[in-house]
């Protein structure tokens, strides 16, 4: 896993062997086990790291009209039972230009109102609510309503 794996030697006089990993890749998920031995004891621990990917299809870049369908998978081993999302911190009815399938997010026609923060929150048979967000982009014009712009013959316009 190097080089996105660090131990900060200075924490560990401290008594604090935390593991860092940046980035995290979904392939990180499972149980990690950390043991140190100082003077004539062991000390030791479990963490079980669960992780959680939004993936854009197709690739960026979005462009305004085109469709696309954002994903939400999770290392979570529970039933997954709801799936929500969220625009911008409002959540995102699943009728008309939003269809919710499984995890996914389709919009059919995304304008450049739907750019912005986007937020999945998986809700799991156990009760377990895991989220993440992403931060969506789109090509597109975002200007009036009515592309017509006047200026005077021999001044610029834009």
């Amino acid at each position: 896993m190097r080089p996105r794996v660090s131990v900060q030697d200075p924490a560990l006089r401290n008594g604090n062997f935390s593991l860092r990993i940046d980035p995290v890749r979904s392939e990180d998920a499972g149980l990690y086990e950390a043991w140190v031995v100082y003077n004539t004891g062991v000390q030791s621990c479990q963490v079980d790291l669960g992780v959680i990917t939004v993936t854009l299809s197709p690739p960026i870049p979005v462009v305004e009209n085109e469709p696309l369908l954002l994903s939400c998978n999770s290392s979570h081993r529970a039933s997954l039972v709801e799936t929500r999302w969220f625009h911008n911190g409002h959540l995102v009815p699943t009728s008309g230009t939003f269809c919710s399938l499984h995890g996914a997010l389709s919009i059919l026609r995304p304008a450049m109102s739907d750019a912005g923060s986007w937020r999945c929150q998986l809700r799991y048979s156990d009760n377990e609510i895991i989220s993440a967000t992403y931060n969506l982009k789109i090509l597109g014009f975002d200007g009036p309503t009515n592309p017509v712009v006047y200026t005077a013959a021999g001044s610029a316009a834009d």
